[in-house]
C-alpha cells in the first residue's frame, strides 16, 4: 500500500482495450501484492466483467480464492487467475480449430499451458503438441501434415531453441516462437533460445519474449483477427 494512500489509488484499469485493441487488459500478478491483485478483482466483481491474471503463485491464489469464494478460477499448470462469477468454461469450437501449440519438451508444459489458458479466455481453441523436439526428429516430421492444417501455430521451446526453425521450415503456415528458460548452463535462463529465433533464416517467424505465454496468445489472436470485422 502506498503511504497515505490506497491501494486503489496505485491501479487505474484499462476497461477498454478490448474494444479498442482486440484484446483486453490482462494483469501480470507475479510482482503485485495480495491487496492489490484483490482490489483488482473486487473492481472487476463490481462492474460485472471479468479478468485474466497471469504468473499467480499459488499462496497468492489460495488468499485470492478464500477472499472470493466462488469468483476465483486457478489454474495450477499454467499459474493463471481467471477472476468472474462465472466459471470459466472451454469455448465450443463454432468451426475448426485454428492454433496448435507445439512444444519441444515437457518441461515447457507450464508456458504452453500459460499460452493455452490465455487463448481459452480469449475465445480461442486450442490444440497441444508436446514433446515433439528435434533430438527425436521423427516426431515433428511426422506431424507436419498435420500441423499445417491449422492456421497458426505456437512453438514453445527452450535449450538452443532448434524447434523454431524446424518448424517454420515444415509448415506454410506462421510460428510464433516463444522462448522458454529451459536448459543448462550457457542456456542463459531462455537467451539462447531468444537469440536463435531471432536469427532464423526460415522467414515468418514472428519472436515474443522468454516465458511469454500471453504475449504469444494476444498476438495470435490479432493475427487471426486480420480482415474480420470487431
Amino acid at each position: 500500500m502506498r503511504e497515505g494512500g490506497r491501494v486503489a489509488d496505485d491501479i487505474r484499469f484499462d476497461w477498454e482495450r478490448g474494444t479498442r485493441a482486440r484484446v483486453p487488459e490482462v494483469v501480470l500478478a507475479e510482482s503485485k501484492s495480495v491487496e492489490q491483485l484483490l482490489d483488482i478483482a473486487r473492481q472487476v466483481l463490481t462492474r460485472r466483467q471479468r479478468v485474466l491474471m497471469t504468473r499467480v503463485q499459488a499462496d497468492k491464489a489460495a488468499i485470492l480464492e478464500e477472499q472470493l469464494p466462488g469468483q476465483i478460477h486457478y489454474h495450477a499448470q499454467a499459474r493463471t487467475v481467471v477472476v468472474s462469477t462465472e466459471s470459466p468454461e472451454n469455448p465450443v469450437p463454432t468451426r475448426p480449430v485454428r492454433v496448435a501449440i507445439v512444444a519441444a519438451g515437457t518441461s515447457d508444459v507450464p508456458v504452453v499451458a500459460e499460452v493455452e489458458q490465455a487463448l481459452h479466455y480469449l475465445g480461442e481453441p486450442s490444440a497441444r503438441y508436446v514433446d515433439v523436439g528435434v533430438a527425436g526428429l521423427w516426431r515433428l516430421t511426422e506431424l507436419a501434415d498435420e500441423l499445417s492444417s491449422y492456421s497458426l501455430l505456437v512453438a514453445v521451446a527452450g535449450m538452443e531453441g532448434a524447434l523454431f526453425s524446424v518448424l517454420a521450415g515444415l509448415v506454410p503456415v506462421p510460428v510464433i516462437a516463444v522462448p522458454v528458460s529451459v536448459g543448462y548452463g550457457v542456456g542463459a535462463g531462455g537467451h539462447v533460445a531468444l537469440n536463435s529465433a531471432l536469427s532464423s533464416c526460415v522467414p515468418g517467424i514472428a519472436v515474443v519474449n522468454i516465458d511469454n505465454g500471453f504475449g504469444a496468445a494476444a498476438l495470435a489472436i490479432k493475427l487471426l483477427g486480420i480482415g474480420e470485422t470487431s
